[in-house]
């Protein structure tokens, strides 16, 4: 139950550390923004879904729990 504990630790450490780079890179990054990213705009309605930017995140978040999960 210790190794969970640490595990739940690190995951809290790594969102603080990426919502600072989120925040400091706001407005430089071209993360929400990528190519692929579905952007409808009619009228007065607006539909955004950031498809690739979700693949990569999910992508990044995979091999981060491949590399904790290994011993």
């Amino acid at each position: 139950m210790v190794g969970f504990g640490k595990t739940i630790i690190f995951l809290g450490m790594a969102l603080i550390v990426v919502g600072f780079l989120v925040l400091m890179l706001g407005k430089f990054s071209h993360i929400g923004r990528l190519p692929g990213d579905i952007f409808v705009k009619k009228g007065n309605f607006t539909f955004y879904f950031p498809l690739t930017t979700c693949i990569i995140l999910s992508l990044l978040f995979s091999l981060i729990m491949f590399f904790m999960s290994r011993k």
